[in-house]
């Protein structure tokens, strides 16, 4: 199995299928590398796409110590993963946590993005949903660690913003469900404490937003409350942005509507390598 070593010493699980142009997929907090499979099996036929389980998720390291875990961290792991795999530039997309990750890949390291694609962001990051979330996120941290992944699991996924899955795929959310109440309870419990609640809000630096200078696809679920008005804070901050909303559904996008997620990348990513996703502004 291929793993590459991050600076701090942590191994990153991570799997490559195709040739061609680079696409790095990161996942969200109850997925794994395991959860672009929709995604790989189109793009890998003209496309190098990479997939990894982020630290805290096996077959990945998982460290014990809470000061392993980040948005700084995760943010470095994605350029360790291209840099293991000799990759000078990708298309980075990002669910989630996962587009967490990618949006500061994007401020901090942008030579390395060649375009990125950010779905399912801003959970929590509302100023007046803030406090609650965190307070969601310690229970659910708790519950992994004193009740284990099975049950914590459940209760994590059993939200409205996920029930849409359950409604279109029944048997794609068994295999969600089952995959998520495999991953290890430490892992989750400081991936929570360490990178979901000390990450900051969105709204903590909108201003930032307009120094990216990259092609950037937002992705939104319409039934997914929380990502909505991040959703339209991002398409206004970010110059060279669109923004995809897409109807009756949730959060799980990419497993929800893959058809129509995959069209929309093929289209931009198609868009981006032959120059006709000009700044905002720009001539035609």
């Amino acid at each position: 199995m291929p793993y590459v070593t991050a600076d701090d010493g942590v191994r990153l699980y991570c799997e490559e299928t195709g040739s061609g142009s680079s696409i790095v997929f990161v996942h969200e907090f109850a997925g794994d590398h395991r959860s672009w499979q929709p995604q790989i099996r189109h793009f890998a036929r003209f496309h190098r796409c990479v997939a990894f389980a982020a630290r805290g998720y096996a077959p990945s390291d998982i460290p014990e110590s809470l000061d392993m875990y980040s948005q700084a961290r995760a943010v470095d792991d994605i350029a360790a993963v291209m840099a293991g795999l000799g990759i000078v530039q990708a298309h980075v997309v990002g669910l989630s946590m996962g587009a967490y990750a990618t949006l500061h890949l994007g401020l901090r390291r942008p030579p390395l993005v060649r375009s990125m694609v950010i779905a399912a962001c801003g959970w929590g990051s509302e100023p007046d949903k803030r406090a609650a979330n965190l307070r969601n996120s310690e229970t659910i941290a708790s519950l992994f660690e004193t009740a284990g992944s099975a049950v914590a699991g459940e209760r994590y996924a059993n939200v409205p913003a996920r029930w849409p899955l359950l409604r279109k795929d029944p048997r794609g959310w068994a295999e969600f469900l089952e995959q998520l109440k495999g991953h290890s309870a430490l892992g989750s419990a400081r991936t929570l404490r360490g990178v979901q609640m000390r990450r900051p809000s969105l709204w903590d630096f909108a201003e930032d937003l307009k120094r990216i200078k990259l092609p950037t696809l937002i992705v939104a679920g319409d039934e997914d409350e929380q990502c909505l008005q991040p959703g339209l804070l991002m398409k206004r901050n970010i110059p060279d942005s669109g923004l995809l909303v897409l109807p009756r559904t949730g959060h799980a996008i990419n497993l929800e509507e893959p058809d129509a997620f995959n069209a929309a990348l093929a289209q931009f990513f198609h868009a981006v390598e032959a120059g006709r996703w000009p700044l905002t502004g720009g001539q035609a």
